[in-house]
């Protein structure tokens, strides 16, 4: 792919610069605010700059260079480097046939929910559209029936199905084995007490926890008291063959959860230690526990490094740490993600609920009448 970086005073005046250069075949990117001009920080101006790019197998005829400010555009961008962002903004694509040099400004009640959007850090490539597709909704009422409209319900609709909503929903003891895994610091401990105390005290299930997590003292300490109080035993497994001894003592078990160490997620070689120790299965199922107060890159990138094992779930912790929950649907809208649990404080079993994705869209939405 051949990638260009365009700065112009607006979002239209970038991608008419797109338009020209690249063609109709061209795909944003990222876009994002830069501060240009000033001096001593004083004075400064936002312009817009866009990453944009034309695949491979497109016949690329460039035309005359693009020049912005005198000075020719640059590319300086990686290939490698944006893969993932070509994956996740392809739909802006189609954006560039509307905003041209005839079309109407966007309505200021458009504008007010791109803002909310940036700050909820909804992926550019989602909110876009989104902004698109609401601003010819709006401009199809009269003045009153615009105001009476159901925003709400149309945003909510618009953006749960864009997410894979089939899997939604937390374990249902499709399996035996319930692995947690993610970084350390996301509450992995917690959440698997909550999950073992859901099955033993609501759904009246055999329950049993193994902790592979022998680099922290405190959480094999913080695993095991959750097992006395529940009445359940727990083992510790330091070897694969600690693990597997673990599995066959449970083998008569309804359910059996595993609480995995938490180690640095860039570090490969924690999940070919991981892979060592426990045996993925078919009657195992792994759940990525991830921290809403993340950003959206550590989380994606923390989801590539796991995904081997593979992922067959997320669960997101900590929404009561946060007001920002754009990434919750960036992750779904971006990689199909199913979303198991929510969790919302450290009240064991009750600070959790099984995620669904009208219920998600509408976690962020809520931010909105909150400033309204």
């Amino acid at each position: 792919m051949k990638v260009k970086k365009y700065t112009a005073n607006s979002l239209p005046e970038a991608m008419k610069l797109v338009r020209a250069d690249l063609g109709s075949g061209a795909v944003i990117l990222n876009t994002r605010e830069v501060q240009a001009g000033g001096f001593l920080g004083f004075f400064t101006k936002k312009n817009i700059e866009i990453f944009a790019g034309l695949d491979q197998d497109i016949d690329y005829h460039p035309k005359k260079p693009v020049v912005i400010n005198n000075e020719p555009v640059q590319s300086s961008v990686k290939d490698e480097e944006l893969t993932q962002e070509i994956r996740q903004l392809k739909q802006m694509v189609h954006n560039m046939t509307i905003q041209n040099k005839d079309s109407e400004p966007i309505p200021e009640f458009a504008e007010e929910w791109r803002s909310f959007l940036q700050l909820q850090e909804l992926e550019p490539g989602i909110s876009e559209d989104l902004i698109i597709q609401l601003t010819n909704k709006y401009r199809s009422f009269g003045p009153n029936e615009a105001q009476e409209y159901d925003w709400n319900k149309w945003m909510t609709d618009w953006l749960s199905a864009r997410m894979k909503k089939s899997d939604f929903g937390g374990f249902h003891y499709e399996t035996k084995f319930l692995n947690l895994i993610g970084p350390t610091g996301v509450g992995k401990t917690t959440t698997i007490a909550k999950i073992g105390a859901k099955a033993v005290l609501k759904d009246g299930k055999k329950v049993a926890f193994i902790t592979t997590d022998t680099y922290r003292i405190a959480a094999i300490e913080q695993l095991k008291t959750y097992a006395e109080i529940l009445n359940i035993p727990c083992e510790v497994a330091y070897t694969a063959d600690d693990f597997k001894r673990a599995k066959e003592k449970f083998n008569d078990y309804d359910l059996v959860l595993v609480d995995s160490a938490g180690r640095n997620f860039l570090n490969r070689f924690y999940i070919e230690e991981l892979q060592r120790i426990v045996h993925f299965d078919k009657d195992m199922k792994n759940y990525l526990v991830l921290s809403l107060t993340s950003k959206y890159k550590d989380m994606e990138t923390i989801y590539s490094q796991f995904k081997s094992l593979p992922v067959h779930k997320v669960i997101f912790t900590k929404k009561d740490e946060t007001t920002t929950f754009g990434a919750v649907l960036n992750l779904s809208i971006n990689h199909g993600v199913p979303i198991g649990y929510i969790t919302n404080g450290q009240n064991v079993p009750d600070d959790m609920f099984e995620a669904d994705a009208e219920e998600l869209v509408q976690m962020l939405l809520k931010e909105k009448l909150k400033h309204d």
